[in-house]
């Protein structure tokens, strides 16, 4: 099964151009086969989109602001950072986020958001139907009623003034709605589009003969779109992607992001370790996520020198993977290899969704260290746009939406 995802993901990101020359005779008898399945999915799409434009498929609206956060392709988009950075920014602001995700892939991005937001009044709601999960919250907690979403200016100026004491932090004042864009039947206020800056689109198609989950006009519904992994796009390409969004979107506003490094933990400890602890190491990079070569790229271009290994090798499974036993069998396998080579002991280095699925297995590893990358969502100041500035284009999208 892994090498037939593996197989598919290769078709769905090469061009049509490209197709003779670079897959296999295997991946080539696939086509049509995904062809057709991508035109059922396509009529599909089309049959839902029409039920919920006519009201037939109902759509719930909740007693509070609504932040989608969602992308048109599979996996590797930022969702998740991109989420945990607008909670953060509520909780700092004296409003209570709570987040709605599925869980999906043994809900390893839920564990993650709650170890990274523990300590903050941000909740997390896990489940499938998002308006029922909220509803039990809300029930819980209550929410801030009359909450406007002009008042958030107010709101992160009291909060400022006087750490926002005159706020009731533990009731929910927004929800945002993580892997939100295909989820029609909640009603959102804001609808933020993440795109991958380093794949954007892949061969244009939809699943499963290409990456897209909708075609490319659905960016018409976003408020906001952004461009993730953008430190590691070149210009011509960021300007392709550009040029591909305002022939759908002319006005919308454009943000770029990247992962920031910050640090590096042990498994099995609480042991930090600096950027800099990498500095002529043997590196394996295993990973299980959307998008792995953003996370191996981070490692080998040393993120401004701050890591420097002399070697980056890699093994890449597919997105939500859980790691098994004959799995941990053949890390051991490639790191006695590298260590026969180097003549030096290596180190596993995964992202912090791998060691949040199941952080016991990664220990089985001994007596190799596994070091767990530790980053942080950072918007790229370009252009006039900043952290600050996106902020602001958040509160003017959602201020216009609370006057409709």
């Amino acid at each position: 099964m892994e090498k037939l995802r593996r197989a598919v993901n290769q078709i769905a990101y090469t061009p049509r151009s490209q197709r003779l020359a670079t897959l296999s005779p295997l991946q080539l008898s696939l086509i049509p086969l995904l062809s057709l399945a991508s035109s059922l999915f396509k009529l599909a799409l089309s049959f839902r989109h029409q039920l919920h434009h006519f009201g037939l498929l109902r759509k719930n609206r909740l007693p509070v602001p609504v932040i989608s956060v969602g992308n048109l392709t599979w996996g590797g988009n930022g969702k998740t950072p991109m989420v945990e950075f607008i909670a953060l920014w509520l909780a700092n602001s004296g409003i209570s986020p709570l987040i709605l995700t599925r869980g999906y892939g043994g809900a390893d991005e839920a564990r993650m958001l709650r170890r990274h937001l523990d300590g903050t009044s941000a909740k997390i709601g896990v489940g499938a139907d998002r308006a029922a999960t909220a509803a039990c919250f809300i029930d819980r907690y209550g929410h801030i009623n009359g909450l406007s979403v002009s008042s958030f200016e107010r709101l992160c100026y009291e909060h400022d003034r006087d750490a926002g004491s005159h706020l009731d932090s533990d009731k929910i004042g927004v929800a945002i709605l993580d892997d939100g864009m295909q989820h029609l039947s909640l009603w959102r206020d804001l609808e933020i589009v993440m795109v991958n800056g380093m794949m954007p689109w892949g061969n244009h198609q939809l699943l499963p003969l290409g990456p897209l989950r909708e075609p490319l006009s659905a960016l018409s519904r976003a408020d906001i779109i952004v461009v993730h992994h953008a430190d590691l796009v070149s210009e011509q390409n960021m300007k392709l992607i550009e040029s591909t969004i305002r022939e759908v979107t002319k006005s919308l506003p454009i943000y770029s992001t990247r992962m920031t490094p910050l640090y590096f933990f042990k498994v099995g400890t609480s042991f930090k370790l600096s950027l800099e602890a990498t500095h002529n190491m043997i590196v394996l990079c295993v990973s299980a996520i959307g998008f792995a070569d953003s996370f191996v790229r981070r490692i080998e271009k040393g993120d401004l020198l701050q890591m420097r290994p002399l070697h980056v090798d890699r093994l890449d499974f597919s997105d939500h993977h859980l790691l098994q036993t004959e799995d941990i069998d053949m890390i051991r396998v490639i790191l006695q290899k590298l260590q026969a080579k180097f003549a030096a002991k290596p180190v596993v280095i995964v992202t912090e969704k791998d060691y949040d699925r199941d952080p016991e297995i990664l220990g089985h590893l001994e007596p190799f260290e596994v070091w767990v990358l530790c980053s942080k969502l950072q918007v790229i100041t370009q252009k006039g746009c900043s952290g600050d500035s996106f902020m602001k284009t958040m509160r003017r999208v959602l201020e216009v939406h609370d006057h409709v």
